[in-house]
């Protein structure tokens, strides 16, 4: 589970430099490297989505991490 975790955390965190990149320079990383909206650049960020939906359960196993030590 901690593997999963990590490389969910890594997508995200590589799809929120994509969004700075957008929002501060106007620069579509994973467009500009795959295509504007070509398949192969849709399920990239199809695979950031999912990974920072899954990545909302992570907040129970904190709460439960921390909940459980005190």
């Amino acid at each position: 589970m901690k593997g999963l975790d990590y490389t969910a955390l890594t997508v995200a965190i590589i799809g929120a430099v994509n969004w700075g990149l957008i929002g501060f320079f106007r620069l579509d990383l994973v467009a500009l490297v795959f295509g504007n909206m070509t398949w192969l650049s849709r399920i990239i960020y199809a695979v950031v989505g999912i990974c920072g939906l899954y990545l909302i359960s992570v907040y129970g196993r904190i709460s439960d991490h921390v909940l459980g030590q005190a």
